[in-house]
Parts: C-alpha cells; sequence; structure tokens
C-alpha cells in the first residue's frame, strides 16, 4: 500500500505535528507528510519540519481581505501537494464551508476536550470551573460547524483537585500526542472513514463520543 501524503496545517509550537513526525519516521505510519502549512510565520513547527526536510509554506491571513479569499488560495497550496488526508494540528482559524465541503471525510482536528463539552477555547479553565472530574480530548473529521464533527478517538483525563489549565494541559498533551498518530495510522491503513454523521472503523459505526484510548 502506496504512503498515504499528509499535509498538515499548524499555527503554534507543533507538538502533535511532531509526534506525528515521528510516528512517520518509526514506520509506525505508512504516511509521508507532503509539506507542513502554516498561517503564522514565527510557528515553531515550521522548524520542525524543516529539520527533517518537509517542505514548508506559509500563508499570513493578514494579507487577505476575507476568510474566503484566504480559503481559496489556502485549498491552492494545500492541492498542490495532492494529499490524500489534511490534519489540522493546533491551525487556529475557522475554515470557510467550501474549504471544510472540499475536504470532507479527509480532514483531522484535535480539540481539548471531551466533545461535544467545551467547544471553542479555553477548554481545560471551562473544564475546571465547572469543577469536572474528568476533562480529555478528541480527534474528529471536520465538518461546517466547529469542533462539531464526528468524534473518532477520545482520550480521558482525570481533574485534580489542585490543578490549573496549565497543569491540566500538560496532562492533555501526553494523551494528544499518542492518540492523534494511531487516528493517523487508522486513516493510513485504509480502515476509518466518515458516513453522513458518524466515523466508521474497521465497517463499523463508532459511537457519537468515538472509541476510548485505551479501551
Amino acid at each position: 500500500m502506496a504512503p498515504t501524503r499528509l499535509v498538515v496545517l499548524i499555527s503554534g509550537s507543533g507538538s502533535n505535528l511532531q509526534a506525528i513526525i515521528d510516528a512517520c519516521e518509526s514506520g509506525e505510519i505508512n504516511a509521508h507528510i507532503a509539506a507542513v502549512i502554516s498561517n503564522k510565520a514565527d510557528a515553531y513547527g515550521l522548524e520542525r519540519a524543516k529539520s527533517v526536510g518537509i517542505a514548508t509554506q506559509v500563508l499570513s491571513h493578514k494579507e487577505f481581505d476575507s476568510r474566503e479569499a484566504y480559503d481559496a488560495q489556502l485549498m491552492h497550496i494545500i492541492d498542490s501537494f495532492e494529499p490524500n488526508l489534511v490534519v489540522l494540528a493546533g491551525f487556529m482559524r475557522i475554515l470557510t464551508p467550501s474549504l471544510v465541503q472540499k475536504y470532507v471525510g479527509k480532514m483531522l482536528n484535535i480539540h481539548p476536550s471531551l466533545l461535544p463539552k467545551y467547544q471553542g477555547l479555553n477548554t481545560h479553565q471551562r473544564a475546571i470551573d465547572a469543577k469536572d472530574d474528568v476533562h480529555g480530548v478528541s480527534v474528529h473529521f471536520v465538518t461546517e460547524e466547529l469542533d462539531g464533527g464526528p468524534v473518532i478517538l477520545q482520550a480521558k483525563v482525570p481533574v485534580l483537585a489542585n490543578d490549573t489549565a496549565d497543569t491540566l494541559a500538560k496532562r492533555v498533551h501526553a494523551q494528544e500526542h499518542i492518540i492523534y498518530p494511531l487516528v493517523v495510522k487508522w486513516f493510513s491503513e485504509q480502515r476509518l472513514t466518515m458516513e453522513a454523521d458518524y466515523a466508521v472503523l474497521d465497517e463499523k459505526q463508532l459511537p457519537a463520543h468515538g472509541a476510548h484510548y485505551p479501551k
């Protein structure tokens, strides 16, 4: 089976990108990262990519008059690398419907909460403020609803009595770096697809909250 071609979109440090790079280089994932694209020129993830010879591109949203114009150019760049899968790894942009529809079923995102809880930002503090016992992270297919696509896999993290948003985030990140490469691996093995409003793994419909890691 030919390696899956990935394009990864980032805005920041790229720690999830690094986890996927490591899994590709070790042979854990049968995939090739064709390019890393960032909307911010100072994103450290670009350095991670360059250090292992992955092509990088910067497309600043500040140079465009509208979200639609930005996404049109972004689609052009993505398509130039002919990906089988687009991976959002901390890409801090709300995507237009036209971009989402173009890659529907072929675009993944990771979100630091147990979706559908806490869509949007500041998820760790919101979990603490709500006095939740459990927090976590979800990998899902991207749809037009923000953080609302079919969930594929979740990992749970306990919320401790003395947690701050930062301490909780660190434990969530540790789980992110496990489950995101795992989901990319499933996709690269052609075991994972998206149907109308749910994910399918090994020809079985996943529950609304996805599978759980570890099982």
